[in-house]
């Protein structure tokens, strides 16, 4: 496929990696284009800086939010939470419409230093609010409840874990879905939560699992759900 993420963080770095290795046509997109390539030094992972990494993956395309969203037959939103819907209106309303999007955001709010608080919760979600701007798009809220590097090799860690799907289109989920596979998650371990409102749930996960990365002092971990029954 020919896929266009938004967001030149780690979480879209490594996510591109991984199509681009899988033999998808990727585009990877920024707010600007000339100051994302100025950026020096490497990021909170130890990750090169970006014009370092672009050069590095050469397969990968480099553009705008606008461009990336009009090469993708499918997007991912690698953006911050708080950039969000900035960064899809940007990509442009005609690019998105039609198209499935996987949402991998969080509504997280930083401006208080760590741990984060959520801009918005309870009652709403990110993932509704994208849905509500952009009601041509088909949002499918995935991969926001583990570390990136996770996200695209769950064999990293040494027993089955499970990774969640919240969307109101049923094909948009099982195109995420077949995604998901190809990155080695199982079948048996990817639940469907629901409606995009059932997105509420897993983001309000990440308070906790922001505090359970300082307890455990690393981010390679994940949730297993066990049900048990009479």
């Amino acid at each position: 496929m020919k896929i266009g993420i938004l967001g030149t963080g780690v979480v879209g770095q490594t996510i591109a990696e991984k199509l681009s290795q899988l033999g998808h046509q990727v585009m990877i997109g920024t707010r600007d284009k000339q100051a994302t390539l100025a950026k020096t030094g490497k990021d909170n992972f130890g990750r090169p800086a970006f014009n370092e990494w672009i050069k590095n993956n050469s397969k990968i395309q480099f553009g705008t939010y606008a461009e990336a969203a009009s090469l993708g037959e499918f997007l991912v939103n690698a953006t911050s939470g708080t950039g969000s819907l900035d960064a899809l209106k940007l990509a442009g309303e005609s690019n998105l419409n039609g198209k499935v999007l996987l949402d991998i955001s969080n509504p997280l709010d930083f401006s208080k230093g760590m741990p984060p608080s959520l801009t918005i919760c309870n009652t709403d979600s990110l993932g509704e609010l994208i849905q509500r701007t952009f009601p041509k798009l088909k949002v499918v809220k995935s991969l926001n409840t583990l570390n990136a590097y996770l996200m695209v090799n769950p064999g990293l860690l040494p027993e089955p874990t499970n990774i969640f799907l919240n969307g109101n289109d049923s094909g948009a989920k099982a195109e995420v879905k077949k995604l998901l596979i190809s990155f080695g998650w199982k079948d048996k371990d990817i639940i469907d939560m629901g409606d995009i409102s059932t997105a509420r749930g897993t983001e309000q996960l990440l308070p906790i699992w922001v505090r359970l990365w300082g307890t455990l002092q690393t981010p390679v971990f994940n949730f297993k759900i066990v049900v048990g029954g009479n």
